[in-house]
């Protein structure tokens, strides 16, 4: 699936609409990106869980990503 983007003046480039259904990107998502010796990676942001950084059973406690095992140990106290 590779495919040449030209980079904008204000340095955007558009991922082609093929490109993000196969990855399941869908507009407002977060992507990460990095580089790794000359390559800028860019990589769909999977959130964690700000306590323990776990992606399991992620919900949501006051407004911020928590595993599920985290949620019942902040909602019980």
């Amino acid at each position: 699936m590779d495919s040449v983007r030209k980079v904008d003046e204000l340095g955007r480039v558009v991922l082609p609409v093929e490109m993000r259904k196969a990855l399941g990107i869908e507009e407002r998502n977060g992507l990460d990106i990095f580089v790794e010796g000359d390559k800028i990676i860019l990589q769909k942001n999977e959130p964690d869980c700000i306590v323990c950084r776990s992606m399991n059973n992620m919900k949501k406690y006051n407004d911020k990503d928590v595993c599920g095992m985290c949620y019942d140990k902040l909602s019980a106290s």
